[in-house]
């Protein structure tokens, strides 16, 4: 890997994926989103792992796409070059991922963060969308998951004129789970991600199947999709050892089988 740096385990059933572009403030590369999408497949199917972080450093999460790798480029060689398709695999993860935003997270670094399961925040970090400022909009969900998270209203006002959100303004619009100082915010998503991977790695697995459909469906399939989650559960050894860990007054040992 030359773009990112991958510690597993950073902590037990814990991966850590670090941007590692700092000169350039992490800006998203086809090269980086094509190694990022590589580590999350070899990450989720690697049964010792069951969260993931992913962060830049303390100055930037991602300060946005690649621009000079653009640039010259007409609408034919960007939908050839179809440098979105890599970011699918961030959706298509079933584990948790938990974004550490620290500085910018612009542009595509707002996008990618929007595709995290949650975002803990340092105090320095700022969230936007500005394409619009050099000539194009939001190419990789911005317009789309930043108006389901924050309202049509602030959205609509980020993505026309290309303002920030202060990481304070962006967990009072619901945007990100909180804001921690700046030299906690990895150690905070860290903990989140202890808190999550001490539990049923299956029932986690289903749950968050079950909520991201939520973004997508109407609330009618939704239920549907959560009973049936619900129910598959109980095809789980996890789902017995809790069960009985409850009963018998003493903590689970899950094993996600």
């Amino acid at each position: 890997m030359e773009f990112i740096k991958v510690t597993n385990p950073v902590q037990p059933h814990i991966a850590l994926i670090e941007f590692n572009r700092p000169k350039e403030l992490n800006a998203l590369s086809v090269p980086l989103m094509s190694e990022l999408r590589n580590a999350l497949q070899d990450l989720d199917a690697d049964n010792e792992v069951r969260v993931i972080v992913l962060t830049g450093n303390e100055k930037a999460f991602a300060a946005g796409a690649d621009i000079k790798q653009m640039a010259d480029k007409s609408a034919i060689d960007m939908y050839q070059i179809d440098q979105f398709a890599t970011w699918d695999q961030i959706k298509k993860t079933k584990k948790p991922i938990i974004a550490a935003v620290s500085g910018f997270a612009l542009g595509g670094g707002c996008e990618v963060a929007m595709l995290c399961d949650m975002i803990i925040a340092s105090e320095t970090a700022v969230f936007g969308q500005p394409e619009i400022k050099i000539g194009v909009i939001p190419g990789a969900g911005g317009t789309q998951r930043l108006t389901k998270a924050i309202g049509k209203a602030k959205a609509m006002e980020m993505v026309l004129t290309g303002k920030f959100l202060s990481a304070e303004e962006a967990e009072k619009h619901g945007l990100i789970n909180r804001v921690v100082p700046v030299e906690l915010y990895l150690s905070e998503a860290i903990k989140l991600a202890a808190q999550i991977a001490a539990l049923s790695p299956i029932a986690v697995k289903l749950a968050k199947e079950a909520v991201l459909r939520s973004f997508e469906t109407h609330l009618e399939e939704g239920l549907i999709m959560e009973r049936k989650n619900f129910y598959l559960a109980f095809a789980s050894e996890d789902q017995k050892e809790g069960m009985a860990a409850f009963i018998e007054k003493r903590s689970p040992n899950f094993k996600g089988k």
